[in-house]
């Protein structure tokens, strides 16, 4: 399976584990900017790839939430879940030096990628609503 390079962009950041430790919130009057993404890990790769995404655990500007979950019946399948104080942030996240070296080492350990939804959230544990 052949991953686009708009593809990759757009799943760049699920290669960034944990945002901010701290709840956070959207500037004042400003919609929080949220994805769900699916990442397919090459045959017998997810744990080396989650590995991965969590060990590169420096915080990204903006960044409210990011979740990192394994499918339940799908063996080479990851769930990525994040939540941004906006898409600019988001977007700024994908020029930084963090995110570029985990593109570079996680690569050849995706198969495929998915951007499931993308979401205007409105609150939950851990983020508060400014």
């Amino acid at each position: 399976m052949t991953i686009e390079r708009r593809d990759l962009l757009i799943g760049a950041t699920a290669l960034v584990a944990l945002g901010a430790a701290a709840p956070a919130t959207a500037g004042k009057g400003q919609a929080m900017y949220g994805l769900i993404g699916k990442m397919t890990a090459a045959p017998g790769q997810r744990d080396a790839l989650i590995a991965i995404l969590l060990d590169s655990v420096d915080a990204m500007p903006g960044c409210l939430s990011y979740v990192v979950a394994q499918d339940t019946k799908a063996a080479d399948v990851i769930w990525i879940t994040e939540v941004w104080d906006s898409a600019a942030s988001h977007q700024a996240s994908l020029a930084l030096p963090a995110v570029k070296a985990a593109i570079a080492k996680a690569r050849s350990l995706i198969a495929g990628m998915e951007m499931i939804a993308t979401t205007t959230p409105v609150g939950g544990h851990g983020l508060a609503v400014g």
